[in-house]
């Protein structure tokens, strides 16, 4: 049966974390307001949208001609999500943002050099969905859109309240990521526990 809760918790621990949408959606909600970075979340919208459809699709193609690399998929995902966790949880709070294009074309392109999505949906993909609906392309392309619904949504929360999330992490930094790191191991552990 189909594990919604651990699928659930890995999709939106990773969209919630800090990555390059995240970030760049806090530093132009807190810029712009949240109006005035709707055009940037737009973008990245489409261009999540797109790169996990193509990436659905390749992990699905994978998984049908080279059924084998499941099991490398999956020790390479829980080594990644337990990286994750341990720079999460030493992390010092500090976001950086270094690169300040907002517009909606920026957003959109941005997402097909985000290896953090990349990752999500191999790991989402490998982990999660394809053991229990591999080779149904409706099906696949359906929690495709979901990921990238679940990403978009939190980078509207990014951009709606980034002045708030950047004092949230600043003057709670160890519980936030002591928390986010625990679940990260959750979600790690729960990929061999079926």
């Amino acid at each position: 049966m189909f594990d919604w809760i651990s699928f659930l918790t890995y999709a939106v621990i990773t969209a919630v974390t800090p990555g390059p949408n995240n970030i760049m959606s806090m530093s132009n909600g807190s810029k712009k307001g949240f109006r005035g970075a709707l055009p940037f979340n737009l973008g990245i919208w489409l261009g999540f949208s797109v790169v996990m459809v193509l990436c659905t699709l390749f992990c699905n193609a994978l998984a049908v001609w080279i059924p084998k690399l499941r099991l490398p998929m999956l020790l390479l995902g829980a080594a990644y999500m337990l990286y994750l966790a341990w720079e999460t949880f030493r992390s010092s709070g500090e976001l950086e943002t270094k690169n300040e294009k907002d517009g909606f074309w920026a957003g959109a392109f941005l997402q097909f050099i985000n290896p953090k999505i990349y990752i999500y949906c191999i790991m989402s993909m490998e982990a999660y969905i394809l053991p229990y609906f591999q080779g149904q392309t409706g099906v696949l392309l359906s929690f495709a859109l979901l990921l990238a619904l679940i990403g978009f949504v939190f980078t509207l929360a990014w951009s709606a309240f980034g002045s708030v999330f950047r004092w949230l992490f600043s003057k709670h930094t160890k519980v936030v990521n002591t928390v986010m790191a625990l679940l990260l191991i959750y979600c790690a552990i729960s990929l061999f526990i079926s």
